[in-house]
C-alpha cells in the first residue's frame, strides 16, 4: 500500500467504531424479540469466514454472480464508456471489482465505501498491483449512511456497483430508501449494478445458510464472540446454536442463534436473560422474482433496463440507469 493510502485511511477512523457497536449490541438485547444487526458481523474473523462461506458447495450465490461477471461484464459497463468512476456499496474484498474494471475501457477512478478499514487496505494493495496507476480513493464508512464521494470524481461519469445481493438483506421499504440514497451518492445520469438473489426452493435456500460443514454456523457465532471481545461479554458460545429458516410467506432466509438453554448473559455490566429456545435475530436476507426486483428499483426512482439470469435461475444482476431530470 502506498503512503498516500495510509494517509487517505488514517483521515477515515473505523466507522463501526466501538461506541456503535455497543449501542446496537444493547439495544438490540433490549428489544422483547432480540436482535443484532447484520453489519457487525465482518469483524476481520468474520470477513475471513464468510470468504471461506464464499468457496462452499452449498453456497450459489457467489459462484453464480461471478460466472454471470465474466461471461457478461463488458456488455453490462459498455454504456458507461470511457473514464468512469467505479463506485462500490460495500467493497468487502473486492473480488468481482476485478471483473468490472478490466471491463471497463480506462476507468478514471474506483471508490470503495466499506466500514472495514482492513478490508479496504487488503483490497487496496491487491488492486494496485492487478490495474496499476488506477486512482483508488477509499470512503471508511457505512455505505448506509450520509455520504459525499469525494470532490475529484464528482464531475465524472458514476457507475455504482452493488454486488453479492446484499440488498436482500434490507426489508423492502428499506431496500427503496437504501436504492433512493444511492441514486443521491451517485447523483443524475449515474448507472447501478446491482446483484439480486432469487427466489427458489426452500430446502436449497436453507442449505446455503446452514452448509454440512458449519462455516455460517461458526461465522453467525463469531458474533457473539466479538461481543465477547470488544463489550467485555460473557457469552457461552456452546450454550448458543445457529438456526436458518426460510419463511415463505416474507420470502426471506432468517439466520438466528438460539439459547440452549435458559442463561443470563452479561455485557458492558447489564444482565440479559434468555429463556430456552429463544433466539437472537441476526439476519435477513430476501429472495425476489425479476419482476418483483425490478418494480422495486422502478419505486426508488431508477429505471429498470437490462437483466442478466443464469440458466438455473438462481441469481439475477440488474442495470439500473438513472434519469438526467
Amino acid at each position: 500500500m502506498t503512503p498516500r493510502a495510509q494517509t487517505i485511511l488514517a483521515q477515515h477512523p473505523e466507522a463501526s467504531s466501538s461506541d456503535e457497536f455497543a449501542e446496537a449490541v444493547l439495544r438490540g438485547l433490549s428489544t422483547p424479540r432480540k436482535r443484532l444487526p447484520c453489519q457487525y458481523f465482518y469483524d476481520a474473523a468474520g470477513s475471513a469466514l464468510f470468504e471461506e462461506i464464499t468457496e462452499l458447495e452449498e453456497y450459489y450465490p457467489t459462484r453464480t454472480e461471478t460466472a454471470l461477471l465474466r461471461q457478461h461484464a463488458r456488455v453490462m459497463v459498455e454504456p458507461s464508456g470511457r473514464h468512469a468512476v467505479l463506485v462500490e456499496f460495500g467493497s468487502g474484498s473486492s473480488r468481482k471489482t476485478e471483473l468490472v474494471l478490466a471491463a471497463l475501457q480506462a476507468p478514471r477512478a474506483y471508490v470503495p465505501i466499506d466500514v472495514s478499514q482492513s478490508a479496504l487496505i487488503d483490497a487496496w494493495g491487491r488492486l494496485e498491483r492487478r490495474f496499476p496507476g488506477l486512482e483508488i480513493v477509499p470512503v471508511n464508512a457505512s455505505f448506509c449512511d450520509p455520504l459525499r464521494l469525494p470532490a475529484r470524481v464528482l464531475p465524472h461519469a458514476k457507475l455504482g456497483f452493488f454486488p453479492g445481493s446484499t440488498i436482500g438483506n434490507f426489508d423492502p421499504p428499506d431496500a427503496g430508501r437504501l436504492l433512493m440514497h444511492f441514486s443521491r451518492v451517485l447523483g443524475p445520469g449515474s448507472r447501478l449494478i446491482v446483484g439480486v438473489d432469487l427466489d427458489k426452493d426452500r430446502r436449497r435456500l436453507e442449505a446455503a445458510y446452514d452448509d454440512a460443514k458449519g462455516v455460517t454456523a461458526r461465522f453467525n457465532l463469531n458474533l457473539l464472540h466479538r461481543i465477547n471481545r470488544e463489550l467485555g461479554g460473557d457469552f457461552d458460545l456452546a450454550r448458543f446454536r445457529h438456526r436458518a429458516i426460510y419463511d415463505q410467506e416474507l420470502k426471506r432466509i432468517e439466520m438466528h442463534l438460539v439459547s440452549r438453554t435458559g442463561q443470563t448473559v452479561r455485557v458492558l455490566g447489564r444482565s440479559f436473560q434468555f429463556r430456552a429456545g429463544e433466539s437472537i435475530h441476526t439476519e435477513n436476507s430476501y429472495k425476489y422474482s425479476v419482476e418483483q426486483f425490478r418494480a422495486l428499483a422502478r419505486g426508488a426512482g431508477w429505471q429498470s433496463q437490462r437483466v442478466w439470469v443464469d440458466a438455473g435461475r438462481d441469481f439475477s444482476v440488474h442495470e439500473l440507469p438513472l434519469p438526467r431530470s
